[in-house]
């Protein structure tokens, strides 16, 4: 037998551990920032970057702000934005529905993020701009990008609703988070419809350079608040926009430090207090909503 065994020749198959990892291994991402938000948050730092440098060498004015304080604040808005997406999904199992939102996403921010400084480097406004050809294609491009991002969010939201986490609270609040983040993105597209002073315009003949406007009741570029610039004067949807998307930083930070304050978890009493506070969140962003529709600045709100 021995002999028998000398004569042959034996075969060795080596398997790649892929292949017998355990299927939810095989089906998790291998890096906690994927590459596609990887890039974009390198990218809108160096956004970060620019604009600081241009906020510095650069007069410029566009509509009653610096020329490069919207670069860097979408810059910031976006870098936190992926990082907070990539917490998300790192535990998700790697579904070909999951990859093409986050490519969609890490690309098509870097997009947006180009086409901003690149209007402030041509001292114009990126937004409701319809100005030329070329603004008016730009502004139509960032819109069906931000709409793929927007839908893109979504699948995410749903891909994390399918999940079984180990985490139910934080699982809680970054879904509630992501929710609320995407109400609040869906505001902006409350600030592209025409405005009263626009649609006579465009009635009379006239085509208006600026069409849709983040102002309820006056011109965009008037008196607003330091660094934010939201109007002091009138009501301004950028208030709701910005406190609904945030949420997706906001929770879970606010069950972070529930658990810091307790020195103990309790996944009943964490998800009790998560609940109370997205219904809490969604009513705030319903009243800065409301009172922005009605033309009333937020600074009024404040002291109230």
């Amino acid at each position: 037998m021995t002999g028998d065994m000398e004569g042959k020749r034996v075969h060795i198959v080596r398997m790649p551990a892929s292949a017998i990892a355990p299927p939810s291994a095989r089906t998790r991402p291998h890096h906690p920032l994927p590459p596609p938000l990887r890039r974009a948050a390198f990218f809108s730092g160096a956004v970060i970057v620019v604009a600081a440098i241009g906020l510095l060498i650069d007069p410029r004015v566009i509509t009653g702000a610096p020329a490069w304080l919207k670069p860097a604040k979408f810059g910031l808005s976006v870098l936190i934005y992926v990082l907070s997406i990539a917490w998300m999904v790192r535990d998700l199992p790697s579904t070909r529905a999951l990859r093409v939102a986050v490519s969609a996403i890490g690309i098509l921010l870097i997009a947006e993020m180009f086409v901003v400084c690149l209007q402030a480097a041509r001292g114009t406004t990126s937004h409701f701009n319809v100005d030329t050809p070329l603004d008016t294609a730009i502004f139509s491009g960032m819109g069906f990008g931000i709409a793929t991002v927007w839908i893109a969010s979504a699948v995410v939201l749903w891909q994390h609703l399918r999940s079984t986490p180990a985490d139910r609270a934080m699982a809680w609040a970054l879904r509630f988070g992501l929710a609320l983040n995407i109400l609040g993105a869906g505001i902006g597209w409350t600030m592209t419809r025409p405005f009263p002073g626009q649609i006579e315009a465009m009635q009379s003949g006239v085509r208006p350079r600026i069409v849709g406007a983040h102002t309820v009741g006056g011109p965009d570029g008037g008196a607003g608040m330091p660094i934010t610039r939201w109007s002091t004067a009138h009501g301004d949807l950028r208030v709701a926009h910005f406190v609904g998307m945030h949420a997706l930083q906001l929770l879970p930070l606010l069950l972070l430090g529930l658990r810091r304050f307790r020195g103990t978890r309790d996944d009943r009493v964490e998800r009790s207090t998560l609940s109370i506070a997205t219904v809490g969140y969604l009513a705030l962003v319903m009243a800065l909503l409301a009172q922005a529709m009605s033309g009333n600045p937020f600074v009024s709100l404040a002291a109230s």
